[in-house]
């Protein structure tokens, strides 16, 4: 299984969806980890980071797109309306993306991701319960805030 990062488009994102430190989990987990280049520039990441901790540098955002089985995204397109729309025709039936999507804000983009058949985790959307704390994204991010 492949796992992809990429740069964040939204206006003013700094966060990038999986941090050096965490590649190692995956890798032993089995995965690969392809990481579009720069994608974690606006969080204080270096390319040479996500290399030296396991990763593979793609050549561009289309690579990690069509390599990846599972995309990892802070923001995904419900999220991102204005230019999350230009990762729509990249995606693959049968993808799996893992982020903020706001799906019930906007309902029309998670049509849209419905009908490319891919499956969306809307991290937003795990309930805040103490069996399901590990994914906790909303309680992760007020932390660090």
């Amino acid at each position: 299984m492949i796992a992809g990062i990429v740069k964040e488009t939204f206006p003013g994102e700094k966060r990038v969806a999986l941090v050096p430190a965490a590649i190692s989990a995956l890798t032993k987990a089995g995965w690969e980890v392809l990481v579009e280049r720069e994608a974690g520039m606006a969080a204080g990441f270096l390319d040479h980071a996500y290399e030296r901790a396991g990763a593979r540098l793609a050549a561009n955002r289309e690579e990690v797109f069509s390599t990846a089985d599972c995309m990892l995204q802070v923001r995904l397109l419900g999220a991102n309306l204005e230019r999350g729309i230009t990762d729509l025709g990249l995606l693959r039936p049968g993808q799996v993306l893992i982020g903020f999507a706001d799906p019930l804000s906007a309902p029309a983009a998670a049509q849209q991701l419905a009908a490319r058949e891919v499956t969306v985790f809307a991290m937003e959307l795990v309930p805040r319960i103490s069996r399901a704390q590990p994914m906790d994204a909303l309680s992760s991010m007020a932390n660090v805030a």
